[in-house]
């Protein structure tokens, strides 16, 4: 799950809120923890908010359709001292190789929340 698109679903007090109005242990832990998270984004980084990195990644092996990208070739960089380890995404087609991964480029941030709010309600 790229940053790219983890940085789409940033945290906000309305969504941290909705956390905390669950009135339920697990709500009131989600809510302190990601009104720290938050905060600390905010000072540190400048953002609007926090990303929720994992909690994308799970929310992906639920409900795939909260996410939209492309298949599109994608090789790790392995010869190069200066690039080793570098992910290279073939994002336009340029290479001709052979598409090999689907490449998250969007999420629903909205859909998102709903789905954390849910599944934590359960909890």
């Amino acid at each position: 799950m790229p940053l790219d698109v983890t940085h789409k679903a940033l945290t906000t007090r309305a969504r941290i809120d909705a956390f905390r109005a669950m009135g339920t242990r697990v709500g009131d832990m989600v809510a302190a923890w990601t009104d720290f998270f938050e905060r600390f984004d905010m000072a540190k980084y400048g953002s609007e908010g926090a990303p929720l990195h994992d909690p994308c990644t799970v929310a992906y092996l639920i409900d795939p359709s909260l996410f939209t990208g492309r298949l599109i070739n994608v090789e790790i960089e392995t010869g190069s001292e200066l690039t080793l380890g570098m992910t290279v995404a073939d994002w336009w087609g340029v290479t001709d190789r052979p598409k090999n991964a689907l490449f998250i480029g969007d999420i629903d941030a909205e859909g998102f929340y709903a789905l954390l709010a849910e599944r934590l309600a359960r909890l």
